[in-house]
C-alpha cells in the first residue's frame, strides 16, 4: 500500500487525488468516533475488525479474535446490547461524503427492502414473516420466514459494478405502513442531500428506483412537494387509463359533467393499446437488442379503499408515463418476457419534443437496471461483512450492528481510490478503477495503519466479563409472537427479473 506514503501537497496549495481521498478517510473515521457515546472505544474496533478479518465473518465472537480488536469478547455484546450509536447523526456525516452520479452528474437512488431472518429466535421481538424466494421457480417455492426486514436507500453510480453508496437504513416493525415509512425515509434522504448540497434549485429531478410491491403511485402523490422522480415496476396485469380527451371547441360538447379518464390500456391486452408516444431500441451488450416502448400522461383509476379510504374529496389523478421495456435475451440467451416501468416524470417539458421524451425514457429503464446493483451490496453485507451473522436478541442491538455495518461498507467506498489489487494467483488482476468492494476489503489493513486511531487503548479488568463460578442464571427471556406479513419488495410472479 504505497500510495498512503505518497501523498503530499502540490505547490502547497492543491493535493493529488489520492491525498484528497485519504484526508477524506481520515476525517470519516474521526466523525464516525464522534458519532459514538456509551462504549465508544469498542464500538469503533468492532467496525474496523468487520473489515479486518481475513475471510468472511462467520460469527460475531470471531471477531475478537482479529488482531485490530484489542479487547476481549465480553466488551463486544456489552457495546452491541448497550452501547450507544448516534443514528441521525450518523446520517447526517454519510450524507456529507460525495454521492456517486449518473447520466452526467445526477443522483439516482434505489429502495429495497431485505430481510434479517430469525426462524429460531422466539425471544426476539418485532419479528415479522418476511417474504423469502425459494429454490424453484413455483409460486409455492416463496416462503413466509420470521424475521427483522430492513429496507435500504441507496445512491447508484453508471456502468457495470458492484459499487453503491448506503444512505440509510431502517428496521420495519409489526405496526409499520410500508408506503408511509419509505415516504418518510426518502423524505429524510432527499432533505439531507439537500441540506449537504448536493442538490441545488435548478437541478435535474432525483431519480428514485423502486421494485414492485411499491406503490409507485401513491409515493407519488405524498412525495410531489420533493424533487424527485420515481420509477416503479408495476405489474404485467395492470390497467392505466389514458388522459379525458377535450372537449370539442365552438360546437356544444356531450351532456353531463366532463370527463375524468380517456381509454382504458389493459397491459396484458395489447389490441387495447393506443399509439405510444416515443419508442426507441438500443443494441446492450448484455440483453441483445433493448425495446422501449413509452405511453406519455398514463395514471390508475383509484378508488376509495385501500390507502385511498380516508382521502378527502375527490381522489387525484396521478399521471406519469408508461414503459415497456423488452429485451432480445436475458444473460445466458434466457428468454424474457417485458418489464412494465411507470414513471413520475409527467413529460410536461417534453411533449413538444419527441426527443427529450424518449431520452427521458432510456434515462429511466438505464436506472431500474442499475437498481440490482443495490443487491450486489446485500449480498456483500450478508455474505463477507457478516451482517446477519449475530444472533442478536433485541432490536436496538440490531440497529446498532447494522449501521456498523454501514460504518464499515463506507470506509471500504473510500479506501477505493487507494487500494491496490492484492489479489489472489487464480484471480485475474484488475485495474484499480475496477476493483471490487471485496478486493478493496482485502487491503484495508493496511490503509488503517496509515489512518487516524482514536480509539483508546483497552484497560484490563478483573475478574473478567460473564458470571462468577458457580452462579447460575436467573434471568429468563419473555417469548414474543411473530408480527404481520410484509412484502414491501414482492416481484410479480408473472414477471421476469433482469438483473443488471
Amino acid at each position: 500500500m504505497a500510495v498512503m506514503d505518497s501523498l503530499h501537497l502540490v505547490g502547497g496549495v492543491e493535493k493529488s487525488p489520492a491525498a484528497e481521498a485519504a484526508d477524506r478517510l481520515r476525517r470519516f473515521r474521526g466523525e464516525l468516533y464522534g458519532c459514538f457515546g456509551r462504549r465508544r472505544d469498542e464500538l469503533f474496533e468492532l467496525a474496523d475488525a468487520v473489515l479486518c478479518a481475513d475471510g468472511p465473518v462467520r460469527s460475531l465472537v470471531g471477531l475478537c479474535l482479529v488482531p485490530e480488536h484489542r479487547r476481549g469478547h465480553g466488551a463486544l455484546y456489552d457495546a452491541l446490547n448497550h452501547g450507544r450509536v448516534q443514528i441521525e447523526r450518523l446520517r447526517q456525516v454519510v450524507a456529507a461524503l460525495p454521492v456517486p452520479r449518473m447520466f452526467g452528474g445526477r443522483i439516482v437512488l434505489a429502495v429495497d427492502a431485505t430481510p434479517w431472518l430469525r426462524p429460531d429466535a422466539p425471544t426476539c421481538p418485532q419479528r415479522l414473516f418476511c417474504h423469502v424466494y425459494g429454490r424453484g421457480r413455483a409460486r409455492g417455492a416463496d416462503q413466509q420466514i420470521p424475521g427483522w426486514p430492513y429496507q435500504l436507500v441507496v445512491a447508484l453510480e453508471s456502468g457495470p459494478t458492484s459499487w453503491t453508496a448506503a444512505l440509510d437504513a431502517r428496521q420495519l416493525h409489526p405496526a409499520d405502513d410500508a408506503t408511509a415509512v419509505t415516504a418518510d425515509q426518502l423524505r429524510g434522504v432527499v432533505g439531507r442531500l439537500r441540506a449537504a448540497g448536493h442538490w441545488r434549485p435548478g437541478d435535474p429531478p432525483i431519480m428514485v428506483v423502486l421494485d414492485s410491491g411499491y406503490d409507485v403511485h401513491r409515493l407519488a402523490f405524498v412525495l410531489a412537494d420533493l424533487p424527485i422522480q420515481l420509477i416503479g415496476r408495476i405489474r404485467a396485469d395492470r390497467v392505466l387509463l389514458a388522459p379525458a380527451p377535450p372537449r370539442p371547441l365552438g360546437r356544444p360538447g356531450p351532456l353531463g359533467r366532463p370527463r375524468r379518464h380517456g381509454p382504458a390500456m389493459a397491459l396484458a391486452d395489447p389490441g387495447s393499446w393506443p399509439a405510444p408516444s416515443t419508442r426507441s431500441i438500443t443494441d446492450t451488450t448484455r440483453y441483445g437488442r433493448t425495446e422501449a416502448t413509452g405511453w406519455a400522461r398514463m395514471h390508475p383509476r383509484l378508488e376509495h379503499r385501500g390507502a385511498w379510504a380516508a382521502h378527502p374529496g375527490r381522489l387525484p389523478i396521478v399521471d406519469g408515463t408508461l414503459i415497456r421495456l423488452a429485451v432480445e435475451h436475458l444473460p445466458g440467451q434466457r428468454e424474457a418476457r417485458p418489464v412494465w416501468l411507470w414513471s413520475s416524470h409527467t413529460a410536461a417539458d417534453t411533449d413538444d419534443d419527441p426527443d427529450q421524451l424518449t431520452a427521458e425514457v432510456i434515462r429511466c429503464w438505464q436506472a431500474y437496471l442499475r437498481r440490482f446493483d443495490e443487491e450486489h451490496m446485500i449480498r456483500l453485507w450478508k455474505q463477507t461483512l457478516g451482517w446477519t451473522a449475530p444472533k442478536i436478541r433485541s432490536p436496538e442491538a440490531a440497529d446498532r450492528w447494522t449501521w456498523l455495518i454501514i460504518a464499515a461498507h463506507t470506509r471500504l467506498r473510500l479506501a477505493r481510490p487507494l487500494a491496490a489489487d492484492l489479489r489472489r494467483p487464480w484471480e485475474r488482476p484488475l485495474p484499480p478503477e475496477r476493483l471490487t468492494p471485496a478486493r478493496v476489503r482485502r487491503g484495508f489493513r493496511h490503509l488503517r495503519q496509515k489512518t487516524t486511531q482514536p480509539a483508546s487503548a483497552p484497560k484490563p479488568s478483573r475478574p473478567g466479563p460473564g458470571r462468577p463460578p458457580g452462579a447460575k442464571n436467573r434471568h429468563r427471556a419473555a417469548r414474543y409472537a411473530v408480527g404481520k406479513s410484509v412484502k414491501p419488495n414482492a416481484t410479480d410472479s408473472n414477471d421476469t427479473q433482469i438483473s443488471g
